[in-house]
């Protein structure tokens, strides 16, 4: 039976949360950069627990203004430090709640930054080895992000968005150009299907794209977020398909 993770970042003040945590299989939790605190942080980690949702640390740029939608420049060591930071607070109120945290998925920029540059991307991915080596990373399919990971040997879970548009080289539209956020329903939702039964993403050139992602990020903070969400559970289960955390690769996994 096939089956597919549905993956959301929350925590950022969006205000529904909650009703996402209906919908996903997994919860990005955002740990004090861009976005959240120690009670929002707690209050999603006490729902994952609750639901069977599976929890992820989503550590980004310090930049609550910016949202951590902008590269900042540092000395690598500073960003490092400001990682480790974001992942000490969720980690450690994960243990008081007695929660797994299963993966980290980087926010906005700094992801972008890291699926564009193997060797940033393996500066962030081995210091987070150093922390926890069985840390997983959901990483942002045929990116340095992949590389990045499988060179340090950390687990990885391969992901694709469901409402961003790709140019052909497998990275996203930058969110400044036109039609890098697709909001049409129908289209995300064929996007998603297309995905989950064909490993298939269409590029906005309208070449097609190969993609063994098995986890879809659906973005919380987009208006409709999570009638979105539910009409794309909806659908794929209607297809049949399982909504389910999605698996890591070792370095020991084929492919």
């Amino acid at each position: 039976m096939t089956s597919i993770d549905l993956n959301a970042d929350l925590g950022e003040g969006m205000g529904h949360d909650d009703d996402l945590l209906r919908i996903v299989s997994s919860a990005s939790i955002a740990c004090g950069g861009h976005a959240g605190d120690a009670a929002t942080i707690r209050h999603i980690l006490k729902i994952c627990k609750a639901r069977g949702v599976r929890a992820g640390a989503h550590p980004g740029y310090v930049d609550r203004k910016g949202f951590g939608r902008f590269r900042v420049a540092m000395p690598l060591e500073q960003l490092l430090g400001q990682i480790r930071s974001q992942l000490f607070l969720v980690r450690h109120i994960a243990g008081e709640v007695d929660v797994p945290l299963d993966y980290v998925k980087l926010h906005g920029a700094l992801a972008n930054q890291a699926a564009e540059e193997l060797e940033f991307a393996v500066g962030i991915f081995a210091s987070i080895h150093a922390m926890d080596p069985k840390m997983a990373v959901l990483a942002l399919d045929n990116s340095e992000q992949v590389k990045a990971a499988k060179a340090v040997g950390l687990p990885l879970i391969r992901e694709a968005y469901a409402d961003r548009a790709y140019n052909a080289d497998g990275l996203l539209v930058p969110r400044a150009e036109a039609g890098a956020v697709i909001d049409d329903v129908d289209a995300v939702i064929d996007r998603c299907l297309r995905l989950a039964r064909h490993g298939e993403i269409l590029a906005i050139d309208g070449s097609v794209l190969k993609s063994a992602a098995r986890s879809i990020c659906l973005h919380g903070d987009t208006p409709g977020a999570v009638d979105l969400a539910r009409e794309i559970r909806d659908a794929l289960e209607g297809e049949g398909i399982t909504i389910a955390p999605a698996a890591a690769e070792t370095e020991t996994s084929p492919g």
